[in-house]
């Protein structure tokens, strides 16, 4: 699955810039990915919930909702009620995740749990049990552009063969420098999902810039199977 990051977007024409990456029935965009920064757990700050709200009632992709935000125990639970597909909270923020993830769920949405570049993987896996998404992240959180950092595709891997073995029943999403020069190593690693920002909205064609990441996907998934 391709999700565009719209942290990269025109946020003047952020409507235009969604209708651009969804496409005609099969084909476009699988999720539009939404992140949501508060200038405290990150130092930058984005778009919240009434953009969030604007963007579900003229948005034809699911929103997967990542949030990079101080308290997510008391503020996730509006974007579920919003009807987001997904909401993606920190480990490194949220107080209670296996509560959190219930509530998420209770609201309507799919749970998502995110890790940062440095957090480790294995003290969090019986968590992940209650969590519907994997988010790794490959840049630090709070700017768009970052360079990839490679070595969080040894987590990625840990991640795809618990899922693989039944231990896990999770997606597996990266973000953060996700391009034409890194996507196929992600997929190799056994990614699911991936947030492509930059290389999608710098395109000419942000339509055809997802379709050219997902043959990417496919071709390196073919030869891992091979």
């Amino acid at each position: 699955m391709i999700a565009p990051s719209i942290l990269s977007a025109d946020f003047a024409r952020l409507a235009d810039e969604v209708a651009a990456v969804q496409g005609p029935p099969g084909s476009g965009a699988d999720w539009l990915h939404v992140d949501v920064m508060d200038a405290h757990f990150v130092p930058n700050l984005t778009l919240g919930l009434p953009v969030v709200q604007s963007l579900q009632k003229s948005a034809d992709l699911p929103l997967d909702c990542h949030l990079m935000i101080e308290n997510p125990d008391r503020w996730a639970i509006g974007y579920a009620e919003s009807g987001a597909y997904n909401v993606t909270v920190h480990v490194e923020a949220a107080d209670d995740p296996v509560k959190l993830a219930r509530d998420l769920r209770a609201a309507g949405s799919k749970a998502g749990l995110a890790i940062k570049p440095n957090t480790p993987l294995e003290p969090y896996v019986d968590v992940l049990k209650s969590y519907d998404t994997l988010l790794v992240m490959s840049v630090e959180p709070g700017f768009g552009g970052q360079k990839f950092i490679a070595d969080v595709l040894d987590k990625v891997r840990k991640a795809r063969t618990m899922v693989d073995t039944g231990h896990l029943n999770l997606v597996v999403e990266i973000d953060g420098g996700i391009n034409a020069d890194t996507i196929e190593q992600a997929a190799e690693a056994g990614v699911d999902c991936f947030v492509a920002g930059s290389a999608v909205y710098a395109a000419d064609d942000p339509g055809r810039a997802v379709e050219g990441l997902r043959s990417q996907v496919q071709s390196a998934s073919s030869r891992s199977r091979s």
